[in-house]
C-alpha cells in the first residue's frame, strides 16, 4: 500500500503513551486502534511519547516502545518527545496565571485520603480548600508547592463520539487539578490539553480508563482558549479478574516478551480479534486492516485476557 496522502480537510490523530515501563497488550491495542482510526480516514497520527515524570519515566523505555509499534507495523507522520516541549507549557501557565486561575496547594496525598472522597477515575478527590490562597510574588516559577488550577463551577457538558456522557462538574467531583507538581513537572492534565493544540490534535482516540479525566481537559481547554478535539474511547484488555485493565503495573506480560512467541502479523491478528475485527486470530498486518475498519465493527466490551506462558489467551465467546 503506498504512503497515506494528506489533503487540506486531512486531520490530526496521536497515541500519547506514558514511558514509565514496557508496552503491554493494552499498549499495543490502544495504538493499533488510534492509528487505524487515522489512516482509515485519511488523517495524520503522531506518536507523542509522554516522558514528563522525572521519577518514572526512562529513555531507555522510550525507545523501546517506539521499536515495539513499528515492529508490529505502525508508522507515524511525527514522533514528539513531550518532554522536549517545556515552552508551551511554561507558557499556558503564564496565561492561567494572568486569569488569575492559578494557586499553590500544599495539600498531601495522606490529606486527599483523609477527605475521603472519590473521584470518577478511583482517585481521591480534592475538595478545593485552598482556592483563596495566592501565589508568592515572584509567580508560579517561584512556588515550591504544587499549583492547582481554579476551574469554573458548574457542569461541562461533553459527550465521547460514541454517545457516552462525559459531562461532569469537574470542581465539585474531582476537584481543582493540579497542573504542575511540586517535583516541578507539568502535571497530565495540562500537558495533554496544550501539546494536541499545539499540533493541531483534532481528534483523540484512546482506551475508555481516560475518559473520566475528559471534562478536566474540556475545562483547561475552555480557560485557555484551545480547540475541543473529538474523543473516542474503547474498549480495554483486562487481567483475568476482570475488574483492571491489563497493565503493566498489574503484572501484565511486556511486549519483549510477546515478541518472543510471537511474529508481528500474529499478534496483530490476536488483537484485531480482540478488538471485534476479525472472526477469529489469523495473521494479518495493520495495513490490511485499514480497508474494512470502521468504528461499529469494534467490540464495545472489554475483554479479558489470560497469558499462559506462551500465548495471550482472550476470553471471548
Amino acid at each position: 500500500m503506498p504512503p497515506p496522502t494528506f489533503t487540506a480537510m486531512s486531520g490530526t490523530g496521536r497515541f500519547a503513551p506514558s514511558t514509565t515501563g514496557p508496552a503491554h497488550p493494552g499498549t499495543l491495542l490502544a495504538a493499533l486502534l488510534c492509528w487505524l482510526d487515522a489512516r482509515s480516514r485519511g488523517d495524520r497520527v503522531l506518536l507523542r511519547l509522554e516522558d514528563l515524570d522525572p521519577q518514572r519515566c526512562r529513555p531507555a523505555f522510550a525507545e523501546a516502545l517506539i521499536a515495539d509499534l513499528a515492529w508490529l507495523g505502525l508508522d507515524w507522520d511525527g514522533v514528539v518527545r513531550q518532554s522536549a516541549l517545556a515552552g508551551q507549557h511554561a507558557a499556558a501557565l503564564d496565561r492561567l496565571a494572568a486569569k488569575g486561575a492559578l494557586y499553590p496547594s500544599a495539600i498531601s496525598r495522606a490529606d486527599l485520603h483523609a477527605i475521603g472522597r472519590r473521584a470518577r477515575d478511583g482517585t481521591w478527590a480534592y475538595d478545593n480548600r485552598e482556592r483563596d490562597s495566592t501565589l508568592p510574588a515572584g509567580g508560579w516559577r517561584a512556588c515550591a508547592d504544587a499549583i492547582r488550577c481554579r476551574l469554573p463551577d458548574g457542569t461541562v457538558a461533553l459527550a465521547d463520539e460514541a454517545g457516552d456522557d462525559l459531562g461532569q462538574d469537574v470542581a465539585a467531583v474531582a476537584g481543582d487539578p493540579v497542573v504542575r507538581r511540586r517535583d516541578g513537572a507539568i502535571a497530565y492534565q495540562l500537558a495533554v490539553v496544550v501539546d494536541d493544540a499545539a499540533a493541531g490534535v483534532d481528534r483523540v482516540v484512546r482506551g475508555r480508563d481516560i475518559a473520566s479525566s475528559t471534562a478536566t481537559q474540556a475545562a483547561l481547554q475552555a480557560l485557555l482558549d484551545l480547540p475541543r478535539p473529538t474523543w473516542r474511547h474503547h474498549l480495554l484488555l483486562m487481567e483475568e479478574r476482570g475488574d483492571r485493565k491489563l497493565a503493566k503495573l498489574h503484572g501484565a506480560v511486556g511486549a519483549d516478551v510477546l515478541r518472543r512467541h510471537y511474529q508481528p502479523g500474529d499478534l496483530c491478528g490476536v488483537l484485531a480479534w480482540c478488538a471485534g475485527l476479525l472472526d477469529r486470530p489469523s495473521a494479518i498486518t495493520p495495513r490490511e486492516l485499514i480497508t474494512s475498519f470502521a468504528w461499529s465493527r469494534v467490540r464495545r466490551a472489554d475483554v479479558v485476557v489470560r497469558w499462559d506462558g506462551s500465548e495471550l489467551r482472550p476470553q471471548i465467546g
